[in-house]
């Protein structure tokens, strides 16, 4: 089992560098050193006052090779080598635009994301696996045919429709919930109510269709027949022994979308005024801030690679066969 989870934090390594290494070449390559110097100095700075700041950054280096270094350091002493050990030591730096420090913003950021993204993933799961199992219930039933229909409807429609119409109907038109805005604390509940509904039924329909699929195949195998000709019944054999080796890609499907809570939501944050890491990010892209992008992008890699860590580990729990791969 050690040995598993060794080799599968060796792998996620080189993931992690690689993702770090196309953006910092893709971020080079649309804002170069010196529009970043003129973007957080102003537009009327004059080429000396450029020339200052792009020293004391270290913007002035090579990207992977500096040949007024000399010996190893001519390697080692590059903005991309600078770069990457910034990141590692989770050194962000700070804003373009405000100059506050971009660790500061994210953790400040993180509680409302995992406020609105927590409910919506834990009510989701459960909402759409008992719709699933209820469906599967009732296959090649009318019942079957028209959840598949609603859950296709669902997929279809964008979730700006319902973003907009959950705020016209529900909040501006009925005054059920705040349009718009966020508090602290207990307060916190009413503007989140809205959100985390349109983003629960906004999902329902790919989770239901997902989970629904899974189950009819494994209603599909020769257990399920053995189960059926010992006499058990369609729940029991549905509750205890389907939906038990149907957990891997279950497993897949949720383990993987726990890292992402933690970047928040960027559509449901912006058009609901939320602080969080979502709407950061969208502010980030939108004023050209190449440092709060390059430190969101690298914490979505080490959480993409930390969800596949867990994803693989809870194979081992549902199928002990995996570890031996």
């Amino acid at each position: 089992m050690t040995a598993y989870i060794v080799r599968r934090v060796l792998y996620t390594i080189p993931l992690v560098l690689g993702v770090c290494f196309f953006t910092f070449v893709l971020f080079d390559m649309v804002f170069s050193p010196r529009e970043l110097a003129i973007q957080e100095l102003g537009k009327h700075a004059d080429e000396q006052q450029i020339a200052d700041l792009m020293r004391s950054r270290g913007w002035d280096k090579g990207l992977f090779y500096n040949a007024e270094a000399g010996g190893l350091k001519s390697l080692t002493d590059t903005r991309f080598v600078n770069h990457m050990s910034k990141l590692l030591l989770f050194r962000f730096g700070r804003t373009a635009k405000t100059h506050e420090p971009i660790g500061r913003k994210i953790r400040e950021g993180m509680v409302p994301s995992l406020t609105l993204t927590v409910p919506i993933f834990v009510l989701g799961l459960i909402i759409g696996i008992c719709l699933s199992l209820m469906v599967a219930y009732f296959q090649a039933t009318y019942l079957d045919l028209g959840a598949v229909v609603v859950c296709v409807a669902f997929m279809s429609i964008s979730i700006l429709v319902y973003i907009l119409a959950g705020q016209w109907l529900l909040a501006q038109h009925l005054r059920l919930f705040p349009i718009y805005g966020y508090a602290g604390g207990i307060h916190a509940g009413r503007f989140l109510i809205l959100p985390i509904a349109i983003a629960v039924i906004k999902g329902l329909g790919g989770d239901v269709r997902f989970y629904r699929t899974v189950l009819l195949e494994e209603v599909g195998r020769d257990y399920v027949r053995t189960a059926r000709a010992k006499g058990l019944g369609e729940r029991l054999i549905l509750f205890k022994h389907v939906l038990k080796n149907a957990m891997i890609p279950v497993l897949t499907r949720t383990v993987l979308a726990i890292p992402f809570l933690f970047m928040g939501s960027l559509l449901l944050e912006n058009f609901f005024g939320i602080p969080g890491l979502g709407n950061m990010t969208i502010e980030a892209v939108a004023n050209g801030d190449t440092r709060v992008m390059a430190a969101m992008v690298y914490l979505g890699a080490l959480l993409f690679a930390f969800g596949n860590l867990m994803t693989d580990i809870s194979y081992t729990l549902v199928d002990p066969r995996v570890r031996l791969r």
